[in-house]
């Protein structure tokens, strides 16, 4: 009964999220807008009004993209007591974005981690890292929270948020206690492989067969990841401020050995172009692609260049 129980324990899943600003009367608002980024492990719908975060939801893609999108909204609408009629308009983004069904419009996810990076960390933000689930990329923006360059890694997805949760299902530990735990150690052990996902589980296999303690493996493979990366940052050229976005941003264990790598510390993550930014709201890093694709559909709606389909 206990081994049944042990199996049934899905330790790649980051928990699901959602969140309501209680400081926000939606019904005051002008336009109302609305992202949805349906990535490859994870889908994240935000509602703005005005340009200021509302509300964000962040669960898992399912093997239907159109309903995880549905899914993903629809929650934070209910918790938000706001319906589909109430948005102004929405724009989908991610791997996924042809295929949001009440998108009036899609935009690049880079364009869009660009553009909400920029709103979560500042306008001195100049390089983004998106470690997401099935790739990582590696972004360089501008003031306004514009494209510049960007690089995305050239592998499998061993150096990726999916990597991450193959790695955590085969050690049968948490995937947010793996960040903790790496620096559980005594020494920093060498990194294993990530150039292929096959590659690092047969490594990792062949440590846990010689008994090497599983904190120094989950060291090591978090040491790879960060190693990984910053090969992929240094191919762009890193400039200050830099930020962390996705899902892997998540995971001090790649994050603080990164840092350690390049020399330079990741921003604090703040909301710096909120006027609520004074007070201690949740954070979520995964949500800065559908920051960017709601901020994208206020700005139109802005510059007039679409009108509202807002009913009623």
């Amino acid at each position: 009964m206990e081994q049944k129980k042990e199996n049934s324990v899905e330790f790649w899943r980051w928990p699901e999220s959602n969140w309501v600003n209680p400081d926000l009367p939606w019904k005051k608002g002008k336009w109302i807008t609305a992202g949805v980024d349906v990535g490859s492990v994870s889908t994240q719908a935000v509602v703005m009004v005005d340009g200021e975060l509302f509300a964000y939801g962040n669960i898992r893609t399912g093997s239907d993209s159109p309903n995880s999108a549905r899914k993903g909204l629809d929650d934070i609408l209910e918790k938000a007591d706001l319906k589909l009629e109430n948005i102004d308009y929405c724009v989908g983004t991610g791997y996924g974005r042809v295929n949001v069904p009440m998108a009036q419009q899609t935009v690049t996810e880079i364009s869009c981690h660009a553009r909400g990076a920029n709103f979560m960390y500042g306008s001195q933000v100049r390089t983004v890292l998106d470690m997401g689930g099935q790739d990582c990329k590696a972004i360089r923006i501008d003031e306004r929270g514009k494209v510049l360059n960007f690089i995305m890694n050239d592998k499998c997805a061993a150096g990726t948020g999916r990597g991450m949760e193959v790695f955590a299902d085969l050690m049968h530990v948490p995937i947010w206690e793996i960040g903790p735990r790496s620096f559980q150690i005594t020494r920093e052990p060498p990194h294993v492989s990530t150039t292929c996902v096959v590659f690092a589980k047969s490594e990792v296999l062949g440590l846990l067969e010689r008994d090497v303690p599983e904190n120094e493996i989950i060291a090591a493979y978090c040491s790879a990841m960060a190693h990984r990366t910053r090969d992929l940052l240094n191919r762009l050229g890193i400039e200050k401020k830099f930020v962390i976005t996705g899902g892997i941003a998540k995971n001090e264990g790649v994050v603080k050995r990164l840092e350690k790598e390049l020399g330079i510390k990741s921003e604090e993550k703040v909301w710096a172009n909120s006027k609520y930014r004074k007070k201690k709201y949740p954070f979520d890093t995964q949500i800065a692609g559908a920051i960017g694709a709601a901020l994208f559909a206020y700005e139109l709606l802005k510059m007039d260049k679409i009108k509202s389909v807002r009913k009623g």
